[in-house]
C-alpha cells in the first residue's frame, strides 16, 4: 500500500548579480536536466549586471551524470508521481520568490530552458504569475496546459519567445510538429519563434539581444 506523509524540506538556489534601484530585470531561470543552478546561471554572465538580477532555483533531484559518480546533475520531474512532485517543487519556487520580494517596478522574465520551459510554464499557469517575458528555449509545453489556462495573460503587456537549434537531436520534425501546433493552440499569433543554427544547446549572445 503506497501512503503519502508530509514534511519540511530545504533547498538552494543560486542568484547572480545584486538587486538594486537600478535593475531593470528580474530572470527566474528553470534549468535543464542534468544541470545544477549554479553553473546554470554562468550562461547570463553576459548580461548587464547592473540591470539584470538573475534567479536560478535547483530541481531537488540529484543523481551522478554518467555513471561516474564524479559529476552531478539535477531534474525537475519525471513520470513517476508527477502531479505531487509538480506540487512539490511549485511550493519550492513559490518559497524562492518570497524570499526574493522582487520589486514591482522590475521586469519579470520567466526563462526555462529543455525540461525547464514545462517547469516554468506550470507555475506560471498555477500560480497565475504575470510577468513581462516569457521564454521557451528549446523544452516542450505539458500536455495538460489549455488555451484557457492562460485567460490571466494579456498578450498586449506579455511577451512570448519560442527558441530552439535547427539541428536539436529531442526536437526532431514529428515532435516539433506537435509542439508548433501546442504553441498555436496557447499562444496564437502571440509568440515569436526563433531559431538558430545548432542543437540542444544554450547559447549565451542569443540571450543578450531578446529583451
Amino acid at each position: 500500500m503506497e501512503k503519502i506523509v508530509s514534511y519540511t524540506s530545504k533547498n538552494t538556489y543560486i542568484t547572480l548579480n545584486s538587486l538594486t534601484p537600478n535593475t531593470k530585470n528580474v530572470w527566474i531561470v528553470f534549468h535543464g536536466i542534468g544541470y545544477l543552478s549554479r553553473f546554470f546561471v554562468r550562461y547570463f554572465e553576459g548580461l548587464n549586471s547592473d540591470e539584470n538580477y538573475i534567479i536560478a532555483p535547483q530541481a531537488p533531484s540529484k543523481y551522478y551524470l554518467k555513471n561516474e559518480y564524479k559529476y552531478v546533475g539535477a531534474s525537475w520531474l519525471t513520470k513517476e508521481n508527477t502531479a505531487l512532485e509538480t506540487e512539490n517543487v511549485l511550493g519550492y519556487v513559490d518559497a524562492v520568490l518570497k524570499a526574493e520580494t522582487i520589486p514591482s517596478d522590475c521586469n519579470l522574465v520567466i526563462f526555462g530552458f529543455s525540461q525547464g520551459v514545462s517547469v516554468a510554464l506550470r507555475w506560471m499557469v498555477k500560480r497565475k504569475i504575470l510577468c513581462k517575458q516569457l521564454i521557451l528555449y528549446a523544452g516542450g509545453i505539458p500536455n495538460e496546459l489549455q488555451k484557457e489556462h492562460l485567460e490571466f495573460i494579456s498578450w498586449e503587456t506579455t511577451r512570448v519567445n519560442v527558441i530552439y537549434g535547427d539541428s536539436d537531436e529531442f526536437l526532431q520534425a514529428e515532435r516539433l510538429t506537435k509542439e508548433k501546433a501546442k504553441l498555436k493552440i496557447l499562444f496564437g499569433d502571440s509568440c515569436e519563434i526563433m531559431t538558430f543554427r545548432g542543437g540542444h544547446e544554450l547559447k549565451p549572445e542569443i540571450l543578450q539581444n531578446i529583451l
